[in-house]
């Protein structure tokens, strides 16, 4: 965490800023992760979104109103087409989340007639 000040003016301010990610000591560690059922084996620390993509996938999720394939674009949380299902938990931003050991990961992508697959 970072604690910054600055002043604008005779107004001070203090701004505190978090970036989110994993333990120092448990990146690059070698885990395993669950993609559409399939085991993975990839660097903790790593995003999901770069996993993804290492592995081929081109189609991340499918648009539920025109059934488009979706994939990551911008790679840093702005434009929400790289939503997945992680561990259960759906339209989370896989360019954001980090390989974890275990982690479930299903790409959302939906049939004609928009029902997702099982």
């Amino acid at each position: 965490m970072a604690l910054t000040t600055s002043s604008l003016g005779n107004v001070e301010m203090e701004t505190v800023w978090q970036v989110a990610s994993p333990e120092p000591g448990e990146v690059g560690d070698t885990v395993v992760v669950e993609i559409d059922g399939k085991p993975v084996e990839t660097r903790r620390g790593t995003r999901i979104a770069a996993v993804l993509l290492a592995q081929g996938a081109t189609a991340f999720r499918h648009s539920p109103v025109s059934g488009k394939p979706r994939s990551a674009f911008c790679m840093m949380g702005v434009c929400f087409e790289c939503l997945v299902e992680i561990d259960g938990c759906p339209n989370r931003q896989a360019c954001l989340e980090y390989a974890e050991d275990s982690m479930q990961i299903r790409r959302q992508l939906c049939l004609p007639g928009g029902s997702y697959e099982a």
